[in-house]
């Protein structure tokens, strides 16, 4: 696996060719996308005969299947309103919202009244949310008039569970995290019995991740915690591989994305938030957790070389909102780290200052010198397709999960 798929600042030296841009990073001449800027170090990437790289592709794909930011958008999410309605109309409540506390999930409850539906928010407390993510819960909540269940973890296990992924030298720091919090979701939903579940993701502004440059599930974080962490997590909400299943095709649960087929502008969004409900923007994404702002602006970058504002630079460009010179600029600046944030996670763990620096240079792994469900995944990559287009999981989980990786990845 190329863990340094987006650490190369580039310097662009244009040659228009059949296939792409070639550009100059650190002295290498790389491809890049015509349209965007990822290059060809990005995992899984490859190029048409007109250089635009298969992300591409696959937005143009997910735009024209969800419609997204058009009038056809908007009446299959309407649609899809009405039938939530239909369905839930006995229930106490009729979708789930998960809550960050972050830009997108606190719209997703705004947009979610303003359609007439009924929703309960669902916070996981990984307990290290910043205070303006906590307070933005609560107040877009109670403003709202939004039940919110949370489920707080075991702050003492939860800090195992983080210091054995940082023993284990591997770049998904937050991996926890996106599992607990899906698995909380669906276990609410079920007791419920409300078979909805919205989340706020758009690939419009977030991007498109690579394929194998980010892989993650339970089996994985229960293998980390036993072999780096002398372990066995009991507070921490698995999602173990029959569950899901279960949750899946049994309960028939929907993973529905509103923003897959709306138009969004996070600044507009972020704008209406704090005028209306007196939300408070806290500084960047993914920075309304302290777990996830070391995740992005530390682990990744220093420790593995990984940029991954890459991402969201990229989509900009797809989206006209930059051109590619300002986001390879913007991409070449350094990764701002919040002000004592490292302190607060060398404190936090236990750490001290030579032992961070151990962590900090030992020995790198990968997902595949772990066990995972991956190989389950591409064998029943059938039925997952059937489950995707059903929205009973992610078109995301699909397209990520399911296909056979290069060995390299």
């Amino acid at each position: 696996m190329r863990l340094d798929v987006f650490g190369a600042t580039m310097r662009v030296n244009k040659t228009e060719t059949c296939r792409g841009v070639v550009a100059v990073s650190r002295g290498v001449q790389v491809m890049t996308c015509t349209r965007c800027i990822y290059d060809e170090k990005v995992s899984e990437i490859s190029f048409d005969n007109e250089g635009v790289c298969n992300y591409c592709r696959q937005v143009d794909s997910l735009v024209s299947s969800y419609g997204t930011g058009t009038a056809r958008g908007e009446l299959k999410f309407r649609k899809l309103v009405e039938k939530i309605k239909l369905v839930q109309q006995n229930a106490d409540y009729d979708c789930i919202v998960g809550v960050s506390g972050g830009t997108d999930s606190s719209f997703l409850l705004l947009l979610a009244k303003e359609v007439g539906l009924r929703p309960l928010a669902v916070h996981y407390d990984n307990t290290w949310n910043s205070a303006v993510a906590t307070q933005n819960i609560a107040i877009v909540t109670k403003k709202l008039g939004i039940d919110l269940v949370t489920y707080v973890i075991d702050n003492k296990e939860q800090d195992q569970t983080k210091l054995a992924i940082l023993k284990a030298g591997v770049p998904e720091f937050d991996a926890d995290t996106d599992i607990a919090f899906i698995s909380v979701l669906r276990k609410v939903a079920a007791y419920h019995r409300v078979k909805y579940i919205l989340e706020g993701h758009s690939f419009v502004t977030e991007g498109i991740s690579p394929i194998g440059g980010n892989y993650f599930d339970n089996a994985y974080v229960m293998d980390i915690c036993r072999r780096f962490g002398d372990f066995k997590p009991k507070s921490f909400p698995s999602l173990g591989f029959w569950t899901f299943l279960k949750w899946s095709v049994i309960y028939r649960q929907q993973i529905i994305r509103p923003l897959w087929y709306l138009e969004y502008d996070k600044t507009s969004a972020r704008k209406r938030l704090q005028e209306e409900l007196g939300w408070r923007y806290y500084g960047g994404h993914h920075l309304e957790n302290r777990a996830s702002a070391f995740a992005h602006t530390v682990w990744l970058p220093q420790r593995f070389g990984v940029d991954l504002r890459n991402l969201s630079l990229a989509a900009d460009v797809r989206s006209g909102k930059r051109t590619r010179e300002e986001a390879i600029r913007e991409y070449g600046t350094p990764v701002h780290v919040e002000k004592n944030l490292v302190r607060y996670v060398k404190k936090r763990l236990d750490l001290t200052d030579d032992e961070y620096l151990l962590l900090m240079n030992g020995p790198r792994r990968t997902w595949r010198q772990f066990k995972t469900y991956k190989r389950r995944f591409e064998l029943l990559r059938p039925l997952f397709y059937v489950l995707a287009r059903f929205g009973m999981v992610p078109m995301s989980f699909y397209l990520k999960y399911c296909f056979p990786l290069r060995k390299h990845s």
